[in-house]
């Protein structure tokens, strides 16, 4: 059930778009394009099945693993509340 002017079924649409977006953003995030042998954070070399698993990797595991606590998430705001506006 939706509210106010929305139609039926907008809460789903709402989430629907969310979790595309959200493939979206992964998907772009994913290396491509010629990888390296080694990594480009430490040295280390990258092994062969990391390489062949992931093409255009260019960290090692442990580099990729460090890089992945930090990233930060920045979504779209579909709510539309005047607090979430105002950050």
């Amino acid at each position: 059930m939706a509210n106010g002017w929305a139609p039926d079924g907008a809460v789903q649409d709402q989430i629907d778009d969310s979790v595309k977006d959200a493939l979206a953003t992964a998907r772009a995030r994913m290396p491509s394009g010629p990888g390296r042998a080694e990594c480009e954070e430490c040295g280390e070399p990258i092994p062969q099945a990391r390489r062949e698993a992931l093409p255009g990797a260019r960290t090692c595991v442990a580099c990729q693993s460090g890089r992945d606590k930090h990233r930060a998430f920045s979504g779209i705001n579909r709510r539309g509340s005047k607090d979430s506006q105002l950050r």
